[in-house]
This record gives structure tokens, C-alpha cells and sequence, in this order.
């Protein structure tokens, strides 16, 4: 995946959490995870379709799920509050936006998050396009954001205007 694909989501991390949770992020060196997600607690996973398909997981522990959850919401909330799992799936949905907004170009939707709260789950890799593990780490806790992307459009058609502009045979 594409520096310039990946980069929004680090810039969307950071000033989500910086934002929402007044927890600042320490971005770890990004790496391909060969196969299905590490165990963990809680994951909220957002889907891509339209001009790039695919998926963003956050995954946390349920110790830093808690802590930036209860921060986010200003309030104490633990995973058996029953606004625990829309706190973290609204994280996820700033952090998806949030990229998806720096996407020049790209039509892109994003889905609605499905949290999914359970000790040490896993989250099943695509089948089509590889995933990109973003190690991220606060003062709270730390937790990972897998990002899975496919891009199936490769120019806008205005980009295709200009570039053919003037142009003769």
C-alpha cells in the first residue's frame, strides 16, 4: 500500500485521539500482517467501498479501550457500560472519516463500525488486499490499527481531462 494511502490514516490517528482523548500517540513503524489480526479485546472495523474497498480494525485491550472510551465520553466507561461500544466505534469512525477525507480524487463510503467486544478474538485478514498493521501507543495504552485497502480506481476522470488536454494524434 501507498504511502500516500497510509498517510491519512496516521494524520487521522493521531488527531483524533489528540482531540477526543487528550491522549497523544506515539505512531509506530507501520508493517504488512501476513495473515489474521493479533488476539485482543474490543475491535471496531469500518468498510471501504466505491473507488477503494477494503477495511480499517481498531483493536484494543480492554484496560485501553476503557481508559480512551472513558476519556472520549468524559465519563467512566467500562466494557459492560452500555455506551462502551459506541464510544469505541465512534473512534473508529472519526479515524476512518477522518482518512478518508485526505483521499484526493477517490470516491469512497465508509460503513457504519461493528464492534466486537470478547477476550482475545482475532479479526480474519481479506482475502484480496494485504493488511497494513499501525502499532499506536499513549499514555493510557497502547493499540493497533489495521488497514486493509484495495484501490480500484487509478485516476479521476478529471485527472484523465487534463492529462489529455490539448493533446494530438
Amino acid at each position: 500500500m501507498e504511502a500516500r494511502y497510509i498517510n491519512p490514516f496516521i494524520g487521522s490517528i493521531c488527531n483524533t485521539f489528540e482531540t477526543m482523548c487528550s491522549a497523544t500517540v506515539k505512531i509506530g513503524k507501520p508493517a504488512l500482517r501476513p495473515g489474521d489480526s493479533q488476539p485482543c479485546d474490543v475491535s471496531s472495523v469500518i468498510g471501504f467501498s466505491g473507488d477503494a474497498a477494503g477495511s480499517v480494525v481498531l483493536q484494543f485491550s480492554f484496560d485501553a479501550a476503557s481508559k480512551l472510551a472513558s476519556r472520549f465520553a468524559g465519563i467512566e466507561i467500562t466494557p459492560d457500560h452500555e455506551d462502551f461500544a459506541d464510544a469505541v466505534g465512534e473512534l473508529a469512525n472519526m479515524v476512518a472519516g477522518g482518512a478518508k477525507a485526505k483521499f484526493d480524487g477517490l470516491n469512497i463510503s465508509i460503513s457504519l463500525p461493528n464492534v466486537v467486544v470478547g477476550q482475545s478474538h482475532n479479526v480474519s485478514a481479506s482475502k484480496t488486499a494485504p493488511r497494513l498493521v499501525i502499532p499506536c501507543d499513549t499514555e493510557v495504552g497502547s493499540f493497533n490499527v489495521e488497514v486493509a485497502m484495495e484501490i480500484r480506481k487509478t485516476e479521476s476522470v478529471a485527472t484523465q481531462a487534463v492529462s489529455t488536454a490539448g493533446a494530438t494524434a
